[in-house]
């Protein structure tokens, strides 16, 4: 398939010092954080991680996309919340890969609703595209 061309409205600059054991940092100031590879991978885990910080982009990109099908949709997704975990580990070729589970809690749609809405959402978000085919992604009504 092709890229698709996109009329480009924001770009979000970040710099790493370091890897995976460092910090990273964007150029207006608004996000600094020392990384470390979590205790399960045999980091200090005395910081966060590339797979936290996807996880948060991921869930709020989500649950943008998830309210803009809903307003198109006619459905009331008030207190709703989109969870992301971002599973990290080795490929059988020697690399290493990620996994993706999205679960949303949306308490004012049936489970038929909620399930359609998500596919929908997963359509639209921006991480969506940009991880279909590369990686697997789960959504799940919770």
């Amino acid at each position: 398939m092709a890229i698709q061309p996109i009329d480009v409205k924001y770009t979000a600059v970040a710099t790493a010092e370091n890897g995976r054991d460092g910090r990273v940092a964007s150029d207006d100031g608004q996000l600094d954080v020392v990384v470390n590879p979590p205790k399960s991978m045999g980091g200090s885990g005395a910081g966060t991680n590339p797979e936290q910080l996807f996880a948060a982009g991921y869930s709020a990109c989500f649950q943008g996309a998830l309210g803009v099908v809903a307003r198109k949709e006619g459905a009331d997704i008030s207190g709703s919340t989109v969870t992301a975990e971002v599973g990290i580990g080795s490929t059988p070729e020697g690399g290493f890969g990620l996994t993706v589970a999205l679960k949303a809690q949306i308490p004012n749609v049936d489970a038929a609703t909620a399930k359609d809405l998500l596919e929908k959402a997963h359509q639209v978000c921006p991480y969506s595209n940009a991880t279909r085919g590369n990686i697997e992604v789960t959504l799940d009504v919770v």
